[in-house]
């Protein structure tokens, strides 16, 4: 669910950004029936994915969320990060949040083509309520983990979890910013290393 961090972690690369977006949406081997460009922005994807999932900062803060809200601690730590990187976002970019949020829509509409349908469904949502922008804020964390618990097979209790943010701001927005910058090393070299093979 961490979109904005996706896209950021494209380093606006446009192809590689097409593949990070869609990539929960292409399972397995499938990723080999898109171009080579957009291929390794799947695999940046993962790599993200993979590299937070074992991080002991990103596991530190589910740890603590799993007590209430098990197996989702992980969708709500990614709402969480995607917070604060639009929060702190002129830390990390001298673009306008609004301006790369509009831009990388753009991209995305006019790449619908490769974008699973699922994918392309998502996208409209989330360019209509404007997620990316408004991750920023605790009303646009509130909308996407509520409407997250609505689409839930079981009651995750989700739509409750803008109360644990806010009880443990300071200590989430610190762990944030050092996981951040340890990320952005990590796929820095990685997408050198995918690029150059």
């Amino acid at each position: 669910m961490n979109y904005l961090s996706h896209l950021y972690l494209s380093f606006d690369n446009e192809p590689i950004t097409i593949g990070n977006f869609i990539a929960d949406f292409v399972k397995g081997k499938k990723y080999l029936e898109y171009p080579e460009d957009v291929q390794q922005g799947i695999l940046i994807h993962r790599e993200i994915d993979s590299y937070a999932d074992n991080h002991p900062i990103f596991l530190e803060g589910k740890r603590r969320l799993a007590v209430e809200y098990r197996h989702y601690a992980g969708v709500i730590m990614d709402v969480y990060y995607d917070h604060f990187l639009s929060k702190n976002w002129s830390d990390y970019s001298q673009e306008d949040l609004k301006t790369f949020c509009q831009r990388h829509y753009k991209l995305l509409r006019n790449n619908q083509p490769l974008l699973p349908e699922r994918c392309s469904y998502l996208l409209g949502y989330m360019e209509t309520g404007d997620w990316l922008y408004n991750y920023q804020f605790l009303e646009g964390i509130q909308f996407a983990l509520s409407g997250m618990a609505r689409r839930t097979s079981f009651k995750s209790g989700m739509e409750k979890a803008v109360k644990n943010l806010t009880d443990d701001y300071d200590r989430f927005e610190k762990e944030f910013q050092a996981f951040f910058e340890e990320i952005l090393a990590h796929i820095h070299n990685f997408t050198d290393q995918i690029k150059n093979k």
